[in-house]
C-alpha cells in the first residue's frame, strides 16, 4: 500500500484530500501542528470506514522538528505521495506589514516546503514512482492586496515546483501546483460574503473542498503518469 502524506491536513482542504486518497485505497498520513485532535479525529474517521490512516503533529516551519518526524515516518517505508498543503495567512498592507509578519508566512508556505519535501525525496526516487503536489493559491499568480507575503510565497511554490518537477521526471516522479481560488472554509466565510463571490467568481459560487480534493486525487493517480511541472488553476473562471 502506498503512503500519502498531507500537510496541513485538519484542515478543510487537507481533509477532504486526505478522505479522497484514503478511498483510493492509499494510506494517508494526516499532518497538523496546532490542531493535532482534529488530526487524530479524521484519522478515526477513516479508520472506522475501513480506510488505512494515521495522524502527526510537527511544525513544517521548524527544520530540526520537521526532520525528526519524517525520520521515524520513514521507518515504515517511503512517502510516495506528498500533498504539500499547510499555509498560514497573516495579511497587511505591504507598508504595514511588520517582519514578522512577513517571515511567519513565508517560513511556513514556502520554507515548509523545503523542510518537508527535501527529507521525503531521495527514498521516492529509490520506488521510482512518486507524486508531489504543492497546494497554492491564485494570489500566487494575481497578486491580492494586502497578502504580498501570501503571494511572494505561492509563486515561488510554482518556480520550486517547475524546477523539481524538471529534476525528477526521469524517476518517474510528478511534480504540480494546484492553485484554488474561492473556496468554502473557515478561512474565506468571513472574508468574502455571497455578493462579493458573485462578483469575483464567474461562475457565482465558491468551491468546495470536495472539488480540490478530485483534481489532487487525480494528479495523485496513475492515471496522472504524463502531467508534470504544470500549476493547475481551479477558480471557477477567475483567471
Amino acid at each position: 500500500m502506498k503512503r500519502a502524506l498531507i500537510t496541513g491536513g485538519s484542515g478543510a482542504i487537507g481533509a477532504a484530500i486526505a478522505r479522497r486518497l484514503a478511498a483510493s485505497g492509499l494510506h494517508v498520513i494526516i499532518h497538523a501542528n496546532g490542531n493535532l485532535a482534529g488530526a487524530e479525529a479524521l484519522a478515526a474517521e477513516l479508520l472506522a470506514q475501513g480506510f488505512s490512516a494515521e495522524a502527526c503533529r510537527f511544525d513544517v516551519a521548524d527544520e530540526a522538528a520537521t526532520r525528526a518526524a519524517l525520520d521515524s515516518l520513514l521507518e515504515a517505508g517511503p512517502i510516495q505521495v506528498l500533498v504539500n498543503n499547510a499555509g498560514i495567512h497573516d495579511d497587511a498592507v505591504f507598508p504595514g506589514m511588520s517582519s514578522t509578519q512577513w517571515h511567519r508566512v513565508i517560513d511556513v508556505s514556502l520554507n515548509g516546503f523545503f523542510n518537508v519535501t527535501q527529507p521525503l525525496t531521495m527514498p521516492m526516487i529509490r520506488t521510482r514512482w512518486g507524486r508531489i503536489i504543492n497546494i497554492s493559491s491564485v494570489a500566487g499568480l494575481t497578486g491580492n492586496r494586502g497578502q504580498v507575503n501570501y503571494s511572494a510565497a505561492k509563486g515561488a511554490l510554482h518556480s520550486a515546483s517547475k524546477s523539481l518537477a524538471l529534476e525528477l521526471a526521469s524517476r518517474g516522479i510528478t511534480v504540480n501546483a494546484v492553485a484554488p481560488g474561492i473556496i468554502q472554509s473557515d478561512m474565506t466565510k468571513d472574508v468574502f460574503d455571497e455578493a462579493a463571490i458573485k462578483q469575483i467568481v464567474p461562475m457565482k459560487r465558491a468551491g468546495t473542498p470536495e472539488e480540490v480534493a478530485e483534481l489532487v486525487g487525480f494528479l495523485a493517480s496513475d492515471a496522472a503518469a504524463y502531467i508534470t511541472a504544470q500549476v493547475i488553476s481551479i477558480n471557477g473562471g477567475m483567471i
